[in-house]
């Protein structure tokens, strides 16, 4: 039995279309999956992981650009990572598979039997854990070091410890950042969770601000406060103007503003 009565948050992942839809119709018709989200290739499957939480990746290895062995270890390194299951025609990179954490290893043509016992696993490696199993888990908030951008069909990297300020874009957010603005899909609320505890701070409903990024605090022309850094100014709500200002002062104190090596 699950802990929770919803069921299991499932992601899957192939390139292949017709693939793809199959794992989906064989998740769904699971009694221990209660959702299931598609993604198409690595790229996209970072994305959802980033803007949202999922109990288990179910992941094919060969896919263009990032295979599902070098997704896998990406998200191995994540503080609180899902339950990684491959689903694969091939069967050599077994071995590397079940060294990187994966639960099982699925070949295809996939059988529901199988794929139960694939979800049996799952389940008891979340239950396995110190704290309750919930299909919404929290991941802490340095998961995210890097984040992956596309642009004209082309993917960069964005390091967090290169971020002035993150604005809200709806539900996307812009990185402000020395080499240019990054469009990234993800709500602020979400980076916040995964930033807070590397140096950044929520100063207004629509700004993060990378504290050793702020060169002064000064007021603008109708009184309110702004945190100016080399890239501009952010504004600053009154009710974060409080914590800002203590939180800047315990950074000069304990010197993060001096540590190089801040947000990497």
């Amino acid at each position: 039995m699950l802990p929770s009565p919803r069921g299991l948050r499932v992601l899957a992942v192939d390139d292949v279309p017709l693939a793809l839809s199959e794992l989906c119709r064989l998740l769904r018709a699971a009694p221990e999956v209660g959702e299931v989200v598609a993604a198409d290739d690595p790229i996209s499957a970072l994305r959802n992981i980033q803007a949202d939480r999922f109990d288990a990746v179910f992941l094919d290895i060969s896919m263009p650009g990032l295979d599902g062995v070098e997704l896998a270890n990406l998200l191995s390194k994540l503080s609180d990572p899902p339950v990684i299951v491959f689903v694969t025609a091939h069967e050599e990179h077994a071995v590397t598979a079940y060294g990187i954490g994966a639960v099982d290893y699925l070949l295809k043509p996939v059988r529901a039997e199988r794929l139960a016992m694939a979800l049996t696993k799952v389940v008891r490696m979340l239950s396995a854990g110190t704290a309750p199993v919930t299909p919404h888990r929290v991941r802490r908030p340095d998961a995210m070091a890097v984040l992956p951008v596309e642009t004209a069909g082309r993917t960069r990297y964005v390091r967090r410890s290169d971020v002035r300020f993150v604005e809200a874009n709806g539900d996307y957010v812009r990185l402000h950042t020395p080499e240019g603005v990054h469009l990234v899909r993800m709500p602020i609320s979400r980076l916040e969770e995964y930033w807070a505890d590397s140096g950044f701070l929520r100063v207004h409903r629509g700004y993060l601000v990378a504290l050793s990024a702020i060169r002064e605090l000064r007021s603008d022309s109708s009184g309110g406060l702004l945190a100016h850094t080399d890239l501009g100014d952010v504004p600053v709500s009154r009710r974060h103007a409080r914590e800002l200002r203590e939180q800047l002062l315990h950074a000069a104190q304990t010197g993060m503003f001096d540590d190089p090596t801040r947000g990497a």
